[in-house]
Order: C-alpha cells, then sequence, then structure tokens
C-alpha cells in the first residue's frame, strides 16, 4: 500500500517559491532612480505623514504631469532649475488646457515639496525647485470689524446676559475669538481640560491631532474678566467634554444673531473676528514673529499674513 506524501508546510530552503510570485524587494531611492520611482516613493511619504487625500491625489496628478513631460524613465538627478522652469511655461503657454492662477500656484508648490524632500533624503546632491518662482494667485484683502463694529457687536453680546433668558455664550464666544484670534475649527476643538486657570491670565491650549499640523499648537492666554461668563456658561450649558459642544454651525448662527442685533452692515464670521483680532495685535505693535505663533502660522504663511495686515492696519494713503 502506498502511503501518500504530505507536502511540506513551508517551502525547504534553497528552493524556489511555488506558492506565488517572491516579494519584491523595495529598491531605496538614489541619483541614479528614475522620476517614476522617485514620484512613487513620494506617494507613500505623503501617505505615511499624514497628508490628506486632497493633497495626495493632487500633487500626485502634478507628478504625473511632470512625468508626461520629461517622461517616466528619466533619471531624477538630471532634473535642474531650468528643466523645471521649461514645465511651468508648457503648463502656462504649450500645454492645450488651460492652467488657472490658483492651479499653478499649487503645481510649484508640489515641485517645491517633491524636490525639497529629495534633497533633505540626499537622493539628490540639491534642490532644483528651490529658485522657482511662486507666483501665487493672490485673494483680496480680508473683510474685518472696525473699532465701531466691534463695540456694536460685544454691546449686542452683553445683551444677550440680562434677563428674563440669560445667555452667555455669545458674550464668551465673541470675546474669546477677538482676544485670541483663533480659527473656527480651534474653537470648536476645545476641550474642557485645556482651560487653566492657575496663572495670572488664564490660558486655553490650542491642540491638533493630525502630527502634521502639531506646529499650530499653541496656549493662548484671555482676559481674566472672561472667567465669570465661562463659569455662568458651564453651568448653564453643562458641558462635559469640549467647551462648545454643538456643531460649528450653530456657532455661527449665534454670530449671526449678533450682528444682526448689533446692526452690522455684514454678518460677522469666525474669520472676520480672527483678522479684527490679528489687526488689532498688528497695529498695537505686537512683535511679529509673536503674532504669527499667536494666529498658529508658518513662516511661509505669515509672508503673505503680514503684507494683508500692513494694508489693513495701516493709515489711507
Amino acid at each position: 500500500m502506498m502511503t501518500e506524501k504530505q507536502p511540506p508546510l513551508f517551502p525547504q530552503r534553497g528552493t524556489k517559491g511555488q506558492y506565488g510570485p517572491p516579494v519584491a524587494q523595495i529598491k531605496s531611492l538614489d541619483s541614479n532612480s528614475s522620476l517614476a520611482m522617485a514620484a512613487s516613493a513620494y506617494h507613500d511619504h505623503m501617505k505615511r505623514q499624514g497628508f490628506s487625500e486632497h493633497t495626495v491625489k493632487a500633487f500626485s496628478g502634478d507628478l504625473r504631469l511632470l512625468q508626461k513631460y520629461f517622461g517616466s524613465s528619466v533619471i531624477i538627478s538630471k532634473l535642474g532649475t531650468k528643466d523645471l522652469n521649461d514645465f511651468l511655461a508648457w503648463l502656462l503657454h504649450y500645454r492645450g488646457v488651460p492652467c488657472s492662477p490658483k492651479s499653478y500656484g499649487r503645481r510649484v508648490t508640489t515641485l517645491k515639496n517633491f524636490f525639497s524632500w529629495l534633497a533633505s533624503t540626499k537622493v539628490i546632491p540639491y534642490d532644483p525647485a528651490a529658485a522657482l518662482v511662486h507666483n501665487r494667485a493672490k485673494a483680496p484683502l480680508p473683510t474685518f470689524l472696525k473699532d465701531d463694529e466691534v463695540e456694536k457687536l460685544l454691546d449686542a453680546a452683553e445683551e444677550k446676559l440680562k434677563p428674563p433668558k440669560p445667555d452667555p455664550r455669545p458674550y464668551l464666544l465673541a470675546h474669546l475669538v477677538l482676544q485670541t484670534g483663533m480659527k473656527k475649527s480651534e474653537c470648536v476643538g476645545i476641550a474642557l481640560r485645556d482651560i487653566d486657570r492657575s496663572g495670572p491670565e488664564p490660558t486655553v491650549l490650542i491642540r491638533y491631532s493630525n502630527p502634521r499640523m502639531q506646529h499650530k499648537e499653541r496656549k493662548l492666554a484671555f482676559a481674566k474678566e472672561l472667567l465669570p461668563i465661562l463659569d455662568q456658561y458651564i453651568e448653564k450649558y453643562e458641558p462635559q467634554e469640549y467647551l462648545f459642544e454643538c456643531t460649528p454651525r450653530n456657532l455661527e448662527y449665534v454670530l449671526t444673531d449678533i450682528s444682526e442685533m448689533a446692526g452690522l452692515p455684514q454678518q460677522a464670521s469666525f474669520e472676520m473676528l480672527r483678522w479684527t483680532s490679528a489687526r488689532r495685535d498688528f497695529q498695537d505693535g505686537m512683535d511679529h514673529d509673536h503674532l504669527r505663533k499667536k494666529l498658529g502660522l508658518s513662516k511661509i504663511t505669515w509672508r503673505e499674513t503680514s503684507e494683508k495686515l500692513a494694508k489693513i492696519a495701516g493709515p489711507g494713503l
């Protein structure tokens, strides 16, 4: 009687794979790597670093255009600043597809990020995109509240504190945003545990869960005179974990309501109050680097922001 020979559970040492193709080795990038390999590696890098899906998709699309122009097999270290400028000229004038200022600006950003990463990881000896001119389409000057409009808005918020139905939320919200200049998303994300009353000035800690945004984390001070209103608010609304346990849209409605009460020509928004706060600090002579950090801005973003602040805070011509 023949006994059936059992196949080994695992392949023996030295045998060739019978159970599927061998796992491909991940080849590290070097100066002789192709543009396609570098673009693929940068895609993986963006995913690991927690770039948003929108950014990953947009940057990857821009790098596909780069491969379309130069060819996917071009050696990455062969691309210089002149080559990249030729590519940008092709996008603007010769591709045959409209390239809006916004799209152009993003594509320059893609090149700068991509080649900066390659240079920082020593794949290429220098960054050919560093010298590219970043002519982005600039947004119009921001809207803000004038001093008399701020007073009207805060007076309306104070009216909300009075009987028969006192509501401390409008007063707390308006003062908090005007004093700190925080963004709407940051305001909604304030955790009760991150409000600190122990120092001479109370503070609120702005946190970010995304590792790529943690450079925006900061501690913002606000006036101690706001603490009694904060206590009234907590007593009335009984928040459990976050200071404002409602939707961002509901907080916008709060600002809309007191804007209408104040008779403002346009409704106040978080963005408008943030710019109003920054403009007042700028006019008061706050150190520019301190103001940049207070607003949670990178040095690159601050360049354009400071130019706008200088225009809206300066005297008339």
